[in-house]
């Protein structure tokens, strides 16, 4: 059986190559393996951890090494990172052991030549009291280096956000998010749902902002619970529940919910609508389409009719709707506590996004009734996809206004435009927008 680093080597190796995502990779690993839960914890957080901290990593590893980076096998920068890591980061963890279980990890990946280079490194760093020395880095620089930030995007944010916001953003990407879910209250309580999740061996606690929303501090096994299958609840983050107290649905309107999967949005309007209404649900791909119907049948709800849809062209068969959805694709930077290689991507890769935002809100306003709203929002913080796609769209269709909607949440003032960071609500980074048409 392998070692908890041993399993975290093969997943790192595999972002490396693949470029699967983190999440996905992580709990494919743990579900097709008989790890212990103490392994699999450790192994969990050595694999975030490394992510999380890979510029500062790096940093060390061309500092230390005589060797040019790229020259370096794949295997062994990972090896180093994750050592770099254990002794910088993981206070549990002995240093001989974070040495001497990284030098063993290269006979692991067939790479025993590198063990004396692996060892010499690692024992420099501690006889220099592992400290990190920055040199001539000062500013914007030395911040990317020290929160392993890229340069470009600590710059955006200080200029998007002022430093002190900027600050928080960049600190509030550390470290694992909370799990949230939402209570179906068109049959529970959420007493109901933490009693039942209790004996279920599950902890959950009830949210002190929403009171429809609860936290759950442990989530093995969840899909076989007895709450689970009772559809008792269903997973969303506490910044998407908020997004739906913006939207407000009521009985008997008609809500269309643009960009989907896998549903939560459309399953706490059906709820807040108490099943009564009809709600048009879709996405691109036919595969999360049927999750989005299967979680539909599993709560219960039954207004909820899901398809597949291309948010970015006029379909002529969508109703006209009280509530128009739209929750674009985006860079994802408010959930780089869930995917922290989202951090890392390369400026050029996300300027074509606000193209496709911009369709799908223009696209959208064709679905909203006169009178009735239109709710954007990302899962981003980047005044290109948010404010910037707002501004433009209440310039060129005069029928939309802005309209503010008071939810009494703490903390989050009341605006037509909210951004709200991972430290606001210690939920996802997250932006909505609401316009309404004009009668």
């Amino acid at each position: 059986m392998k070692t908890a680093r041993q399993i975290t080597l093969d997943l790192l190796i595999r972002m490396d190559t693949q470029g699967a995502y983190s999440n996905i990779i992580l709990d494919h690993a743990f579900t097709s393996s008989d790890v212990d839960k103490r392994d699999k914890a450790f192994s969990a957080a050595l694999f975030y951890g490394v992510l999380e901290r890979r510029m500062t990593l790096d940093y060390l590893i061309r500092y230390y090494s005589g060797i040019e980076f790229d020259k370096i096998r794949i295997a062994v920068v990972e090896i180093l990172r994750m050592g770099f890591y254990q002794l910088l980061y993981m206070n549990s963890v002995p240093e001989s052991a974070a040495v001497n279980e990284s030098v063993a990890l290269c006979d692991y990946c067939n790479s025993t030549k590198a063990k004396g280079y692996v060892n010499a490194i690692l024992r420099t760093f501690l006889r220099n009291e592992k400290q990190i020395d920055y040199g001539d880095l000062t500013g914007e620089a030395k911040l990317s280096i020290e929160y392993s930030c890229p340069k470009w995007l600590v710059k955006k944010w200080i200029r998007e956000l002022g430093e002190q916001r900027a600050m928080q953003m960049i600190n509030a990407s550390f470290g694992r998010p909370p799990i949230y879910a939402r209570v179906n209250t068109v049959k529970y309580t959420a007493r109901d749902v933490i009693a039942q999740l209790d004996a279920d061996g599950i902890a959950a606690v009830r949210n002190n902002l929403i009171d429809t929303c609860i936290e759950l501090t442990n989530t093995k096994g969840i899909e076989q619970s007895t709450a689970y299958k009772k559809g008792m609840f269903h997973i969303q983050d506490i910044s998407s529940q908020i997004c739906c107290r913006i939207a407000s649905p009521m009985f008997n309107e008609t809500v269309v919910d643009l960009c989907s999967a896998p549903g939560g949005k459309t399953f706490t309007c059906a709820e807040m609508m108490n099943n009564r209404g009809r709600i048009f649900s879709y996405d691109l791909y036919d595969g999360k389409v049927s999750v989005i119907a299967n979680t539909a049948k599993r709560l219960g709800m039954t207004i909820i009719t899901a398809a597949e849809n291309d948010a970015t062209k006029f379909n002529p068969d969508i109703p006209k709707a009280d509530k128009v959805i739209c929750d674009v694709p985006c860079s994802g930077f408010g959930v780089i506590r869930r995917k922290p290689e989202i951090k890392y991507k390369p400026m050029k890769q996300l300027e074509t996004l606000p193209d496709t935002q911009r369709k799908i809100i223009n696209n959208a306003a064709e679905y909203v009734k006169p009178g009735g709203t239109l709710i954007y929002s990302t899962c981003t913080v980047s005044k290109a996809e948010n404010d910037d796609i707002v501004e433009e769209f209440l310039k060129t269709h005069s029928d939309f206004v802005p309209v503010v909607v008071p939810i009494a949440v703490n903390g989050l003032e009341d605006s037509y435009k909210r951004t709200m960071l991972p430290c606001d609500i210690n939920g996802d980074g997250f932006f909505t927008a609401t316009l309404r048409k004009v009668q």
